[in-house]
C-alpha cells in the first residue's frame, strides 16, 4: 500500500497538509504516516528534566494526533500511523522515507507570511531532485472545498 507521509507539527498550515494527504489517500486506497519530530534544542541536557520534557513532548503529541487521526478514520476511512522521532527534521523525514518503502508521497503545507513557505518546504525543495520521492506542497491558505476538490 502506498502512504502518504505529512509532518505533524504547529503550524498552521500542517491542518491542510494533513486533509490533503487523508483525501488523497481516501481516494487512492492508500494510508497517512504521521511524522512529528521532537528537535534536540527542545529538550534540555539534565538527564531528569530531559526525560520529563521527553515525556510531556510525547504526551502532546499524541494529543494532537488523536484530533487528526479522529478526522481521518471518522470521516475518510483512513487509520493514520504516528511516528515520533527525535532529531533534526529533515534528517528525520528522510531516514524516515528511508527505512519505509511503502511511503509513496511527501506532504508538505506551505506557509503563508511573508517568512516564506517555511523551513521544511524550503529545504526539502532545493533537494527535490535528489529525493526517492516526490514532495506534495499545498498552500496554507487554500480552502478546505477547493483542497476537496482536487483531491
Amino acid at each position: 500500500m502506498r502512504k502518504f507521509l505529512v509532518v505533524l507539527d504547529d503550524t498552521r498550515e500542517c491542518l491542510n497538509a494533513m486533509r490533503f494527504a487523508a483525501l488523497r489517500a481516501a481516494h487512492t486506497g492508500g494510508g497517512v504516516t504521521i511524522l512529528s519530530i521532537v528537535q534536540p534544542d527542545d529538550v534540555p541536557h539534565f538527564m531528569g528534566v530531559a526525560d520529563l520534557m521527553r515525556q510531556e513532548a510525547r504526551e502532546r503529541i499524541e494529543a494532537h494526533f488523536e484530533v487528526f487521526a479522529k478526522w481521518m478514520r471518522d470521516r475518510q476511512g483512513i487509520d493514520p500511523e504516528l511516528v515520533i522521532r527525535e532529531g533534526e527534521p529533515v534528517a528525520e523525514i528522510l531516514g524516515l522515507i528511508r527505512e519505509d518503502g511503502e511511503i509513496g508521497v511527501l506532504v508538505l503545507g506551505a506557509g503563508t507570511d511573508k517568512n516564506g513557505p517555511g523551513p521544511l518546504v524550503t529545504q526539502l525543495s532545493r533537494s527535490s531532485g535528489n529525493l526517492p520521492i516526490p514532495i506534495t506542497i499545498v498552500p496554507g491558505d487554500m480552502s478546505k472545498e477547493r483542497l476537496e476538490s482536487i483531491t
